[in-house]
């Protein structure tokens, strides 16, 4: 298995030579390799059996470095920028050539973020190249938020699991694009609409992707999904339907008084709490004794439309 600790140097030597290192964010923990080093990127996508035409999330820790790899950087997005990072913001930027099209899945678009946490924002300061880091998970499953999440899944195949504890946000980050002289929401994440267009003083636009061709990462129909089939609904209907198994239940506030294997995400109904709680708890149930999990909807405000958006890309389909 990986070795887990808080060695930045250890980290560095390691991305430089061209390996993979998990690090831990505020919204989950990523497999990072060198953005510029199409080798290193290549071992992401093997190591995660990630689909070649799913781009990366580049991550570094200034501005001024970012303008190094972008062609330009449109005055209301950079404003937006300023104001939330470091935060769980992605924001999509025209490319310069230096950015091999392997992160981006060959598009000319690069998602690019500065992430809130100590430690990776020490290790990215030492580096004099950004790190792709797409969730340190095998592709399609519950993201880590954990470093023990990384090791049971990624361990043996990578050598340092940079250990910062667990994630504060607790989903992925919420990715930006200006187009048409709108902002766009590209995939919901841990910064809110609500936040977003307080910030902007203007209406965003929802223009949310699940093809199999997507623009901007983390944006295909099935994601974030348990091994087990995992059923949204009306968790006393769903219970019914299923009576005669043994069923995992994940519920927003409150809990289901005949189920033996529950998790609630807020009892305090605060989405925030919920999306911290949220991939932590699905990872429970999954690795449970239960044959079938069933959940259900969060209110639609703040972070209960990113919470929603992933349990629809976690959801069975008949």
């Amino acid at each position: 298995m990986a070795i887990l600790g808080t060695d930045i140097a250890q980290a560095k030597q390691l991305l430089e030579q061209g390996k993979l290192v998990a690090i831990p964010t505020e919204t989950v923990y990523g497999l990072a390799g060198n953005a510029l080093n199409p080798d290193a990127v290549l071992s992401i996508f093997e190591t995660k059996a990630r689909p070649s035409f799913d781009p990366l999330i580049v991550h570094t820790d200034s501005i001024e470095k970012i303008e190094r790899w972008v062609k330009e950087f449109p005055a209301p997005l950079k404003t937006l920028a300023q104001a939330v990072w470091p935060g769980p913001l992605t924001i999509l930027l025209p490319k310069k050539e230096m950015i091999p099209d392997i992160v981006t899945s060959g598009l000319d678009t690069v998602g690019i973020r500065i992430p809130n946490h100590p430690l990776t924002l020490s290790l990215l300061q030492s580096l004099d190249f950004p790190l792709a880091a797409p969730s340190a998970n095998p592709f399609g499953y519950i993201s880590p938020t954990q470093a023990a999440h990384v090791d049971q899944q990624l361990g043996e195949f990578i050598p340092y699991i940079l250990d910062g504890g667990v994630c504060q946000v607790g989903i992925e980050s919420t990715i930006v694009a200006w187009e048409n002289n709108q902002l766009h929401v590209l995939r919901l994440g841990g910064l809110s609409m609500e936040v977003i267009e307080n910030l902007s003083q203007q209406k965003v636009a929802l223009s949310l992707n699940q093809s199999s061709n997507p623009q901007a990462p983390g944006m295909l129909k099935s994601h974030y999904a348990p091994r087990k089939p995992l059923y949204i609904g009306n968790l006393e209907k769903l219970f019914q339907q299923h009576s005669g198994k043994r069923i995992g239940v994940l519920s927003f506030q409150h809990s289901l008084p005949d189920a033996s294997i529950q998790r609630v995400l807020s009892t305090l109904g605060d989405t925030h709490e919920a999306s911290k709680n949220l991939f932590r708890f699905l990872r429970e149930l999954d690795q449970s004794d239960a044959e079938v999990l069933i959940t259900e909807f969060v209110p639609e405000f703040d972070l209960g439309r990113a919470i929603n958006d992933r349990l629809r890309r976690a959801a069975h389909s008949e």
